[in-house]
């Protein structure tokens, strides 16, 4: 079945955004190595998973020496597929799709099966995936949070490689490739010797893939974040989560290197190594290698949204679509955990002086974006017990599993807030964060941080009465100027604070009204 993506019919998708419900999505990605369910709530700028579960059943496996699916790996589906279609109805999604990738298309007995699944689950559309389509709904789900990448996208699955040239946030061309880590290891007779030269062999018909030197390396598939695991365990980084996660081409080749040069039991010994995984690690690696050198990336960058995203997006109004996947996050986290959604911009807006040529000059389009994006999220720990407020807000910051932050917008605005909440920067829990900030982003935090102090000490937490003051810059001197009929209170708290926000400025203090 082909049913065009969206086509929810009565009562769908359009029927509960309309009756005001909380809208779920449901989508299975019928794929080479793993079959999973992902749930979706709402249909916001930034997917929100409240349900993922995954069956590994390797659907591609003697595909590429026999043509067809095993009979086995055909029950299993079976199996898997009726309980995701039990637990679509009971969460009662309005919009439930299946979406097949390169095993189902390509076997013989790929379309039995898809005949039989619509007969299990007729009111579910079956959808399988052309290449090309595979890549682009790849394409999508890098760009969700990632909006303005630039380089090479790779999507590597059990049966196929999708490779798509990204320029400055827009997907252009797209190739599939027979080179999916199941299917390779078979073709390759499980000798990685044979798999460079097969990849190498197939990377050479795609030349355009050169247009990637310089630029960035986005990669999406199970395999590859199973390297990126572990690299992250072999060099103790501090934040455990892999979307996002940038390596840079040395570090990438040494990885691949190492992983492609140790047997088996080799691979059991290495920390971090996963063991659903380990048959696959070597092909993943190979693959990898030839893929860096065939673009001339730069770096490597870790994507944990895909396909799946890439779909969720399909449904998205557009309007809601172009909004700037950080800021919408933010706004979202403010709405959630804030008191009102009112301050952030008036918060903003006073916290600009230090900012401007007299204060720490300089601030580009990209820091102007973090502070205002820390403005939204500066009072998400009022819920909190006044003890943990500081701590709570950092990990709920660093640790989101929104798809909008990079590590280091993770760690940058934590720190912002964690200090806003009166944490000192030597506070033990802010140590990832301290490891992957730099020296200057971590005085911007400090200095973010320490200025929301004082404006919610000032006001409350209320826009009306931040207004009734404001900050200016002139040579060395730092002053705030208030407007006591306003009901304003110049106490020895919001001196302190202010003179503390003069410390980190390096500059002398006046409080006038």
């Amino acid at each position: 079945m082909d049913d065009a993506p969206g086509d929810d019919g009565p009562g769908g998708l359009d029927g509960a955004i309309a009756a005001g419900a909380p809208v779920r999505q449901a989508v299975v990605d019928l794929g080479s190595n793993s079959v999973r369910l992902v749930v979706f709530e709402g249909c916001a700028r930034n997917p929100l998973v409240i349900f993922n579960e995954k069956a590994v059943l390797r659907l591609a496996r003697g595909v590429e020496t026999t043509g067809l699916l095993a009979d086995d790996a055909l029950e299993a589906a079976l199996t898997v597929m009726h309980r995701y279609h039990a637990l679509a109805r009971a969460m009662s999604v309005a919009r439930f799709e299946v979406l097949a990738t390169s095993a189902v298309r390509e076997a013989h007995n790929g379309p039995g099966f898809v005949a039989e699944l619509a007969r299990r689950m007729p009111d579910v559309p079956i959808r399988v995936l052309p290449g090309h389509e595979e890549a682009a709904l790849s394409a999508a789900g890098v760009l969700c949070g990632i909006p303005a990448a630039d380089g090479i996208l790779a999507d590597i699955g059990g049966g196929s490689l999708e490779l798509v040239r990204l320029r400055a946030g827009v997907a252009e061309r797209a190739e599939t490739l027979r080179l999916g880590v199941i299917r390779l290891a078979e073709r390759a007779g499980g000798d990685t010797a044979r798999a460079r030269a097969i990849v190498q062999a197939e990377l050479d018909a795609v030349p355009w893939l050169a247009e990637g030197e310089g630029r960035d390396l986005y990669v999406v598939g199970g395999a590859w974040r199973a390297l990126a695991y572990m690299h992250m365990v072999q060099t103790d980084y501090p934040l455990r989560i892999v979307h996002h996660y940038t390596i840079s081409r040395e570090e990438a080749r040494d990885l691949t290197g190492v992983i492609t040069a140790t047997p088996r039991r080799g691979l059991e010994k290495l920390a971090g190594a996963s063991r659903r995984r380990l048959d696959d690690l070597p092909f993943a690696a190979v693959a990898l290698r030839r893929v860096l050198r065939a673009t001339g990336a730069r770096r490597v960058v870790f994507s944990a949204s895909g396909l799946r995203e890439g779909w969720y997006m399909r449904a998205v109004p557009e309007p809601t679509a172009r909004q700037d996947p950080l800021l919408a996050a933010c706004r979202e986290m403010a709405a959630r955990h804030g008191r009102q959604t009112e301050l952030p911009p008036v918060l903003f807006d006073w916290t600009s002086p230090l900012f401007a040529p007299g204060g720490l000059a300089g601030e580009s389009a990209e820091a102007t974006r973090m502070r205002l994006a820390a403005a939204w999220v500066a009072d998400i720990g009022s819920h909190e017990h006044p003890d943990y407020r500081a701590e709570q807000a950092f990990l709920r910051l660093l640790r989101q599993p929104g798809i909008a932050l990079d590590h280091h917008g993770r760690a940058f605005l934590a720190t912002a807030i964690a200090l806003r909440y009166d944490a000192t920067p030597e506070a033990a829990f802010l140590a990832p964060a301290r490891a992957l900030l730099d020296p200057l982003s971590q005085h911007r935090a400090e200095l973010l941080g320490v200025a929301f102090r004082l404006g919610f000490i000032l006001s409350g937490g209320t826009p009306e009465l931040l207004r009734a003051s404001r900050l200016s810059v002139r040579d060395d001197l730092l002053t705030l100027h208030l407007d006591t009929g306003g009901g304003l209170f110049a106490g020895e708290s919001v001196q302190r604070r202010l003179d503390r926000l003069g410390q980190v400025l390096g500059m002398r203090t006046l409080l006038a009204g």
